[in-house]
């Protein structure tokens, strides 16, 4: 170290990145296992991005490998070109993951408990095999189930990518999972309002109020409001939880008696 390099700043400069790889067709090619010729019709099939050009040199990078790894897996796992350029097309459009994650305001703190995943197409094609689908994949990407980071995407739950795996699993179409899922998501959205109204009306009255009158809230009763919600979220989980227990509750009940009663009639 010289005599005068300070070392903090030795230990905070940041670390360079690796240059990004670049590869020419022939090379990219022997990178992702397939054949020149392979490579030419994937590109005009455009299953794979277009490459940099440089005079008449093509230039591909590590995501047209990481593009052509994921066509192969896929096609080891039963897709067939077609349905993998859907799910490639429907992949290219995806929604943002900072957009998902609620990321594209710095304002906003992350709240949620939830925990996300990061998934290979692959990956997620191993989760529910042939029901990845485009028009699937369009669903959850609508719904903000999934998000697209790169040559990845990403769940935006873990326990709810745990759920659908296993409804999946279970015989439940993939469709019909997420239909339920965009239905629960309304209902889910209506008690959150119940409960902010209560909160908002009984306990943060006085700076809705100020509000009201036309004065913004200061970082201070920002902070106010973050922290009440955050405190009463474990009561509100609870009441949701407990009532909708019982709900189930209640419908198996009456589908055990309307089982029952329906075993009586044949019986006479």
């Amino acid at each position: 170290m010289a005599a005068n390099e300070n070392p903090q700043d030795a230990l905070t400069e940041p670390t360079a990145h690796p240059p990004a790889r670049e590869f020419r067709m022939a090379d990219l090619a022997r990178e992702a296992g397939i054949t020149v010729r392979t490579l030419r019709f994937y590109r005009e099939r455009k299953l794979i991005p277009p490459p940099r050009r440089e005079g008449r040199i093509a230039w591909y990078n590590d995501h047209h490998l990481a593009r052509l790894r994921t066509i192969g897996a896929l096609l080891e796992r039963g897709h067939t070109l077609g349905g993998i350029a859907e799910l490639l097309s429907a992949f290219d459009t995806g929604r943002d993951v900072g957009e998902l994650l609620g990321l594209e305001n710095p304002l906003v703190p992350p709240w949620s408990e939830e925990t996300p995943v990061r998934l290979s197409p692959e990956e997620l094609a191993d989760h529910f095999s042939e029901d990845i689908t485009a028009e699937n994949l369009t669903t959850s990407l609508d719904i903000g189930y999934l998000a697209v980071d790169g040559d990845e995407f990403v769940h935006i739950s873990r326990r709810l990518l745990d759920a659908s795996t296993e409804l999946v699993g279970q015989g439940i179409p993939l469709a019909a999972v997420l239909e339920a899922g965009r239905q629960v998501r309304v209902h889910a959205d209506a008690l959150a309002d119940v409960f902010a109204t209560l909160i908002r009306t009984h306990v943060l009255s006085d700076v809705l109020a100020r509000a009201s009158a036309g004065e913004a809230p200061g970082p201070h009763e920002a902070g106010r409001i973050a922290e009440t919600f955050e405190k009463l979220r474990p009561l509100t989980k609870g009441v949701v939880e407990a009532e909708l227990s019982m709900a189930v509750d209640r419908r198996v009940r009456a589908e055990l008696a309307q089982c029952l009663r329906e075993q009586g009639q044949e019986g006479t």
